[in-house]
């Protein structure tokens, strides 16, 4: 039996949170919405349920980053799975969804969000070191 596509249980994640925030786009009206489920979340997640709600909220995040800024899942420098755009910037969206969690709107997901274009405009930094 052929694996299933590593992308749908990526898509169905994202699907399944979009249906919860009730958006009907992955637009940057959807992650401000994301944003604010955070914020409202964070004192009631639990430790136990953590890493299943940074993955949903993850692959939302992600979705959003597709649609709105013609990314692609991919997988990372560090093997991690993210979002490459332009074929030189790679994102974590599951590291921004947790980065929220953890220290709040110093690390809005709607505030990177909106960063991207400048970030994707700017030349990737050169590591200097040989």
């Amino acid at each position: 039996m052929a694996s299933e596509n590593p992308l749908v249980p990526l898509l169905k994640a994202a699907e399944a949170v979009r249906q919860q925030l009730q958006v009907n786009a992955f637009d940057a009206a959807a992650v401000q919405l994301l944003d604010e489920f955070i914020d409202a979340q964070r004192p009631n997640i639990k430790d136990t349920d953590r890493e299943g709600v940074i993955s949903a909220l993850g692959c939302f995040l992600g979705q959003c980053l597709i649609s709105t800024y013609q990314g692609e899942w991919a997988v990372g420098p560090d093997k991690t799975t993210g979002i490459g755009i332009a074929n030189k910037h790679f994102f974590n969206p599951f590291y921004r969804v947790s980065q929220q969690l953890a220290h709040g709107q110093k690390e809005s997901v709607a505030v990177f969000f909106a960063g991207i274009p400048e970030r994707v405009a700017a030349e990737p930094r050169r590591k200097n070191w040989i």
